[in-house]
């Protein structure tokens, strides 16, 4: 069946904000956690809520580590946010070809707005479903189902493209298909184990996969 709608993640998937959500983490860990964080273990943190993560670390203090995190985030982040190679370019050809498209983030709306302006394809995006516009995040289908409620779209013709096991799962969760990305900083094969129905090896492969659909 034709992809007519295609539900975007954001972070990892159409902008890199990799570095600043690494260094982030890392200014906050340093300042509370008993011990240093590997790498791995920091990577094992992006994706989730913000707030689920820094749980980990320390849950008698998770208030004050999310705003030291967001206060380092925001001051970095058009520093260290870019878009993917060829992600302008894709979205603009989706959007000049009429398919619908939503951003679907566990990231605050506001946040996730600045990452799109920066990047310049807010102009693209009637829909943005942050963390803040739902109760449940991914992989609970909720996020992805409002974003398709007020495209008016159809979950047959739904297409969720993430870098995470989260977007994968909600994907399914949701009864829409599911993309990976090959540029995901957890590596291919991490998201290729969740059983996704495309694994995008770049952005622009999504304009292919329309047009074989």
């Amino acid at each position: 069946m034709k992809i007519e709608t295609i539900l975007f993640d954001l972070d990892g998937t159409l902008i890199d904000t990799n570095d600043l959500i690494v260094g982030s983490f890392q200014h906050t860990i340093k300042q509370y956690a008993d011990r240093e964080y590997t790498e791995d273990e920091i990577q094992a943190f992006i994706g989730p809520p913000l707030r689920d993560s820094l749980m980990k670390i320390r849950p008698d203090q998770v208030d004050e580590m999310m705003d030291t995190y967001r206060a380092h985030n925001l001051e970095n982040h058009d520093r260290l946010v870019q878009a993917f190679d060829g992600v302008f370019e894709t979205i603009k050809n989706l959007h000049e070809k009429g398919i619908k498209m939503a951003i679907v983030t566990s990231k605050l709306r506001d946040t996730a707005i600045k990452g799109l302006v920066l990047t310049k394809i807010d102009q693209f995006f009637d829909v943005i479903i942050g963390l803040d516009d739902v109760d449940n995040a991914k992989p609970h289908p909720e996020a992805l189902v409002e974003a398709m409620d007020q495209l008016k779209a159809n979950p047959m013709t739904t297409l969720m493209v993430g870098d995470n096991s989260h977007d994968v799962e909600a994907a399914h969760n949701a009864g829409v298909l599911a993309a990976g990305v090959a540029w995901s900083a957890k590596g291919k094969e991490f998201l290729q184990s969740f059983d996704p129905h495309y694994m995008l090896e770049h952005i622009s492969d999504l304009e292919k996969l329309i047009e074989e659909k």
